[in-house]
């Protein structure tokens, strides 16, 4: 479980875009005063906010594009620290955009930025106003980043750009358009906003009756855009009786998948940031077990479970065990000798369905030669097959059924029909036949 907002040390590193496109003219001077004027005012907000630490990297201001493009050109200008508004402000007013924008570089480096620490948010905040120009793949980093906990929220500054441009940042994390210099504020202040306040959510797994009582399940969740699992818990229902409280990045768009059997999934989780949300999900379950019945521990077979009328394997189900499942009708195929199909069994709400079988019996077929042969059950004046008999044993012991059977066999050094011998028994359950094929 995540630690209490209060106790946990958010770090942000803010990602600065000095590529000679800054240079451009826009609103009220050019993107880069625009940018400047703004951070620097975030900067003075963010100044006293307990348990942040601010960093901040800047590209394309080193090597000016003129003198060729430099995919390197990328520097931690001002490392972590608490209480670094003003640093970073001065590193800002030594900017001066002229390189290129090497963006997949510069992501995989701020992934060196961040200090080790088990007890911190870390978030990066990306402003930029073009796209990859190093043929780096800003994608595959991106992913890199989340799986080592960092929190990537590109923050785009731009005028008219077009739907290819907004696609791109799209696999890299949520993608924020200014527009103006007025939504450029709004968006700064939203995007900070969200990184410092905290974000938490209870999953409600709900019965039948929509009350939150179902536990104990692992759940997943999902990054919408990257399809990447980003969060995995088991299910728990805190000291108070609650289901407990995890802890979400509020700019990740997210789909649930609870593990249930079958699964259960909530596409496009709607979190608000800054509060407290209520995630529910309709999981009602109920029990199936598979009881033995005097059969011995170290033969159990298998139950093959499916959802009534589908052909889908859910679980294989050793018996002697019990397994909770959705609540609705299961087709069951149990692996004994002749197999057991055991149709629309009904799982119901916080209630266990026993399925019982009859001990098996053993059956011990003795002959004094090699060969050929199977064992069908009878049925009627029909036989179904059952087994095929080991070619290269004289005595063979096989755990079957109880019901009538008949054995067919052939010696291997009989090569006439007419040799074929066969033989009807009869198995109880527990019971053990001898059956001799000479």
């Amino acid at each position: 479980m995540a630690l209490p907002q209060k106790q946990m040390k958010t770090r942000v590193l803010f990602i600065y875009d000095g590529s000679n496109s800054m240079n451009g003219k826009w609103e009220s001077g050019t993107k880069h005063d625009v940018a400047r004027k703004l951070l620097n005012e975030a900067m003075d907000s963010l100044q006293n906010v307990k348990n942040l630490e601010m960093a901040l990297r800047v590209y394309g201001h080193q090597s000016h594009f003129q003198h060729g493009q430099d995919c390197k050109d990328t520097k931690l200008e001002v490392g972590f620290g608490a209480n670094n508004a003003l640093a970073i402000k001065e590193a800002m007013g030594t900017i001066r955009p002229k390189g290129t924008t090497p963006i997949a570089m510069t992501l995989e480096k701020a992934g060196e930025d961040f200090p080790n620490c088990s007890n911190c948010r870390n978030i990066i905040i990306l402003i930029t106003d073009g796209i990859e120009e190093c043929d780096g793949d800003p994608c595959a980093v991106a992913r890199a980043l989340r799986k080592k906990g960092i929190i990537l929220k590109p923050f785009v500054i731009g005028i008219g750009l077009d739907d290819s441009f907004k696609q791109t940042f799209k696999c890299v994390g949520n993608f924020f358009d200014a527009s103006n210099e007025q939504i450029f504020r709004n968006v700064l202040n939203i995007v900070i906003s969200q990184a410092l306040n905290s974000t938490t959510a209870q999953v409600n797994l709900l019965d039948v009756n929509n009350d939150p009582i179902e536990t104990n399940v692992p759940y997943t969740f999902y990054n919408t855009s990257s399809g990447e699992a980003e969060i995995n818990y088991v299910h728990t229902i805190n000291s108070a009786g609650n289901p407990d409280t995890v802890y979400l990045d509020p700019g990740t768009n997210y789909s649930l998948q609870v593990h249930t059997i079958p699964p259960v999934y909530k596409k496009d989780v709607n979190i608000t940031p800054g509060t407290h949300n209520i995630v529910a999900v309709k999981a009602a379950q109920g029990t199936l077990e598979l009881k033995p019945n005097g059969q011995v521990q170290n033969a159990q077979p298998a139950a093959i479970v499916r959802q009534k009328g589908k052909m889908q394997t859910l679980n294989s189900q050793m018996m002697g065990t019990s397994e909770k499942y959705l609540v609705g009708a299961y087709d069951l195929e149990i692996l004994t000798l002749p197999r057991t199909y055991i149709n629309d069994v009904q799982i119901d709400q916080s209630t266990t369905t026993t399925i019982e079988l009859p001990p098996p019996g053993i059956v011990t077929i003795i002959r004094n030669q090699t060969g050929y042969g199977a064992i069908f059950k009878v049925e009627g004046d029909k036989m179904e097959w059952v087994i095929n008999l080991n070619p290269n044993a004289r005595n063979e012991s096989i755990r079957i059924q109880p019901g009538r059977y008949k054995v067919v066999f052939r010696p291997r050094a009989s090569h006439d029909s007419k040799f074929t011998r066969e033989k009807e028994f009869t198995i109880s359950p527990g019971a053990s036949v001898p059956l001799k094929l000479f």
